[in-house]
């Protein structure tokens, strides 16, 4: 419970982060394939969109080109955001750079959750309101995710995480000569096959989640993960409300 406490406090260890890490690419997982049956478009990589830009740029598809620019600009603003939430912070000397982006994710997942019907409304750029806030949900949090760890951790789209996890597997089976030198040994790094499976674990787990939860329940299903993310943030922002702030002199 003091680790989960901590989760989104500014001082990071490596089992908060994997931690955090698993819990949000669960998040990312649900959303992702909750978002699939409502909109029928995942929302929280952006590869399948650059695609789609391009391709129907030269087809001439110009309500499908607007459609994949939004959702790319949605998800970078997302990203950026989280940049100038955590700088903002920490130029003020806050303990809650990290909760703040968090707080912000859980709060555009309960406006989702509690009017998802509503936001189907066609945008400028040819798609729902509901990919444009879930695609800069999804860029919001991959962003968080990536400066708290130094870019080691990837929770909105498994591509890098399931190539460094076959790597690590491909080292685990290598065969070394037994009169090889130790020091030149190839060695799994068991710490990262760990780490990426339970990321990859966790997305996959979110994802059944989501996707039963959507399709029985409705937009409503992302209430618990809304409280969930509001349930992380709320102790360093508590920390900063109730004590004062180290001020430089």
């Amino acid at each position: 419970m003091r680790r989960l406490r901590h989760l989104a406090s500014q001082h990071r260890t490596a089992a908060t982060n994997r931690l955090l890490g698993g819990l949000l690419a669960f998040n990312a997982g649900a959303i992702n394939a909750g978002g699939f049956l409502v909109v029928g478009m995942y929302t929280s990589h952006m590869t399948g969109f650059a695609s789609m830009l391009a391709d129907n740029l030269v087809l001439g598809n110009i309500t499908l080109v607007l459609g994949a620019l939004g959702t790319v600009l949605a998800f970078t603003v997302g990203a950026g955001t989280t940049a100038i939430l955590v700088n903002w912070a920490r130029q003020h000397h806050l303990r809650s750079e990290y909760a703040l982006p968090l707080l912000v994710e859980a709060l555009l997942l309960l406006v989702f959750g509690l009017i998802g019907a509503a936001l189907n409304r066609q945008t400028p750029f040819a798609v729902p309101l509901t990919v444009l806030v879930l695609a800069f949900t999804m860029g919001l949090q991959n962003a968080l995710v990536t400066k708290i760890s130094a870019s080691q951790i990837r929770t909105t789209h498994m591509t890098g995480v399931i190539t460094d996890l076959g790597i690590e597997l491909g080292k685990l089976v290598y065969m070394n000569r037994q009169d090889s030198p130790l020091e030149s040994r190839v060695r799994a790094n068991r710490v990262k096959l760990r780490l990426y499976g339970s990321l990859l674990g966790a997305f996959v787990g979110g994802g059944l989640v989501g996707a039963t939860g959507f399709r029985y329940v409705g937009f409503i299903w992302v209430l618990p993960l809304a409280l969930l993310l509001l349930a992380l943030s709320l102790p360093p922002l508590v920390a900063d409300l109730v004590r004062p702030r180290h001020r430089h002199l």
